[in-house]
Order: structure tokens, then sequence, then C-alpha cells
């Protein structure tokens, strides 16, 4: 199998502070992956690394089978590699087609000619509902994200990140915030999202990331733990003693 997504001895370093040490990872084309690690791991310098907010001190980032450690973010975006984040950065008071909608817009080359709405294009237009009838949200098209539950705030913002087309999905968090009684639509739609598109989840949530990952990679201290199957890594005394055991951790 064919990696979607690969990082070889990424390190980052602040000064005398390594938050990142020598990390080797592959994400496989059409993976359900997770990482985990108690706070402070280095879990959100590793993604920043990977879609280019935050430039790595040494090592590469390759992505199917393109060097872009030195892209930019739009540049990755282009390339197929699609983020959400722990607190969502929707168009709060605009309504979820229109925030559907400018993504599509903008990935269909549109978005810097539009001299009228995104949603008056019918191709973004019938895109955009598609989406959202997919992820089953379609019913809210009209409301403005503010008067929405954060629960459907969480989807419009994964609606938006599919629109892009990406080829590898990155998920900071995407059941943060999120009541416990909403968060199996979270993996309801998760495990709905199509089989070619590799995602890696990044979740505290640790009954979402047994029932959606097939394999597990656990960061601490910056650097990778171990990695292994879920049941591989229930079983690992080691997590258990640095993240499992340490519920709010």
């Amino acid at each position: 199998m064919s990696a979607a997504l690969q990082t070889l001895g990424l390190c980052k370093s602040f000064g005398a502070l390594t938050v990142a040490d020598d990390i080797n990872f592959t994400l496989e084309a059409g993976a359900r992956h997770a990482l985990i690690g108690p706070n402070g791991a280095g879990k959100t310098t590793f993604v920043n690394m990977l879609t280019g907010r935050l430039a790595p001190s040494t090592g590469s980032i390759i992505l199917g089978d393109e060097d872009v450690t030195r892209l930019s973010q739009e540049q990755r975006v282009k390339r197929g590699l699609g983020r959400t984040f722990q607190i969502n950065t929707l168009f709060r008071n605009l309504p979820v087609l229109d925030n559907v909608a400018l993504a599509i817009a903008e990935r269909l080359g549109v978005g810097k000619r539009l001299i009228r709405p995104a949603i008056h294009h019918k191709e973004v237009l019938d895109e955009s509902m598609a989406l959202l009838a997919s992820l089953g949200i379609s019913d809210v098209a009209s409301t403005p994200v503010t008067g929405l539950p954060y629960g459907k705030q969480r989807l419009v913002e994964i609606a938006i990140a599919l629109g892009l087309k990406p080829k590898v999905l990155l998920l900071d968090e995407p059941a943060a915030g999120v009541p416990s009684l909403e968060s199996h639509r979270i993996l309801e739609v998760l495990e709905s999202l199509p089989s070619e598109i590799a995602i890696l989840i990044i979740e505290h949530d640790m009954d979402l990331v047994f029932k959606f990952a097939s394999r597990i990679t656990v960061l601490a201290q910056g650097a990778v733990l171990t990695e292994g199957t879920p049941s591989e890594i229930a079983a690992d005394t080691q997590v258990r003693q640095v993240y499992l055991g340490e519920r709010n951790g």
C-alpha cells in the first residue's frame, strides 16, 4: 500500500526546547489513523508542520510522491491536504450553505472572480447542497452558523474541508466541545467519508478513537512512543501509563 502522507526525521525546536523529535510517520492511502497523546506531547506542533502553518527545523514532509516541506499552506491544500481545527474557523454570521460554497468556489477557481455570491453559481450551489446532504445537514443550509448547535458546526467544518476535495484529511479534535450525546453523529459522519481519502484524526475522545481508527500512533514528549492497532495500543503498558489513564490529558 502506498503512502498518502509521510514524514522523515521531522524535528522542531524553539531555542533549546525540542517540541518534535525525529518523527517518522506514515499515513497509508485510504487509512483511518488516529494520533493521540497527553497535553504537551507535540500533537498540534506536528499537525501544524504537516499543513505548513509551522516550518520544521529539520526533516521532510512527503504528500503523495511530492516533497512539500517548503510549500505554503495554500499550495498544500491545492495538492490535496485538508484540515479542520480544534476551534472552528467558520464565518459564523453567514449561512451554512455560503460557508461551504465559498470553499468549493475557491477550488473550482471562481473564488477570485466572483461578482455575485458563490451560491448563485449553479455548479457551486449543486455541489454544496449535495455535500451537505451527504453529511445529513442539508436541512440547515440557510441557517447562520451561529444559530447551530456546536456539533453541527463541526459537521459544517468537515463539509468545508471535503469541498476542497482532499486526498488527505487531518481532523484536529473533531469531537472537541461536542456534547457526548451528539458525538455519535460525528463518528457516523467520519465512518461515511469516502474510502479513498486518507484520514488522520487527532483526538482526546478515546471512545471515538478506538471505534474509528484501524491504526493509532501515540506521541509523548515530542516523539513517537509507539504505533499499532487499537487492540495493541489498549494492551500497551507504556500507553496506559502516559495517556490512557489520564482521561483529561
